[in-house]
């Protein structure tokens, strides 16, 4: 069921979320308003210079190539001028929002090419977590893996199927995103890398899904990611590794995504930790 901005706006000043909701247009978008602070650009600079030292090493090819391609690392990005860049390589761009916004208005975004950003950053003393997304997360998480047309391709679909998918099984749909837009590693060469944004945004995570021997890897299953549940406020208990993105985008494409909830979504929830 759709919220209003109004009533959306309340449930987040109740929660204590840090956005002004109070200034969303009706599609719950905002202007970026590039007018941050000196403090606020070293911030950026500190998480980028650290967590790219980690990128070079630990993330997939086609991650770097799309920080390459959209210059992300020096300054707090001006959406419109990235947009610019986005459109030309795979037809995407940014739209600021406040932070967390309703599930339809997301996936209606995505499914128009439009990718919603934090328009603020999070605070020195929250370099290592912050319990919101920020522009951290959703910039240098997301954003480079959309140059790549087979991923691009992914998420629109996403957005058009989410929505009427979660009204049939819950949150099985929603795992998908988690394990791969959001945690999501990929075979290069023999080796595992990372692209999703919430390895890339994390300086201890990355290193410990990639590196660790006791991250638990698992060869991507559509089905079986749809009946794995997860973590949200620690490290993953599994992390599925795909072949290509184009793997990705075929198996969401083909796969009978109704059919699968039908079958899976009264029984119990897989633990990753077994898989």
């Amino acid at each position: 069921m759709e919220i209003s901005v109004q009533d959306y706006a309340r449930e987040c000043a109740d929660k204590g979320l840090r956005g002004n909701y109070a200034v969303c247009r009706s599609d719950f978008t905002v202007e970026q308003e590039y007018d941050y602070t000196d403090a606020e650009q070293e911030v950026w600079r500190i998480l980028s210079d650290r967590q790219t030292k980690l990128t070079k090493r630990l993330a997939h090819k086609s991650y770097l190539d799309g920080v390459e391609a959209l210059g992300l690392i020096d300054r707090i990005p001006d959406f419109d001028e990235v947009s610019q860049r986005l459109r030309k390589l795979t037809g995407w761009e940014l739209v600021a929002v406040p932070g967390l916004i309703p599930a339809p208005a997301f996936f209606d975004h995505l499914a128009e090419r439009r990718f919603p950003v934090t328009n603020w950053l999070r605070k020195r003393e929250e370099l290592d977590y912050i319990v919101e997304p920020d522009m951290f997360h959703d910039f240098f998480g997301h954003v480079p893996a959309l140059t790549q047309p087979a991923f691009a391709d992914f998420m629109q679909m996403y957005g058009q199927k989410a929505e009427s998918l979660i009204e049939l099984g819950g949150d099985m749909i929603e795992r998908l995103y988690w394990y791969t837009a959001e945690f999501g590693l990929m075979q290069e060469a023999g080796q595992v890398k990372a692209f999703g944004a919430g390895l890339m945004s994390s300086f201890s995570e990355l290193q410990f899904a990639v590196e660790s021997p006791d991250a638990h890897h698992v060869p991507f299953d559509i089905e079986t990611v749809m009946r794995t549940t997860y973590e949200i406020d620690k490290f993953q208990r599994a992390y599925f590794v795909l072949p290509s993105f184009s793997a990705l985008k075929d198996g969401f494409e083909k796969s009978d995504l109704a059919a699968i909830i039908a079958r899976w979504k009264d029984a119990p929830v897989l633990d990753p930790a077994t898989i």
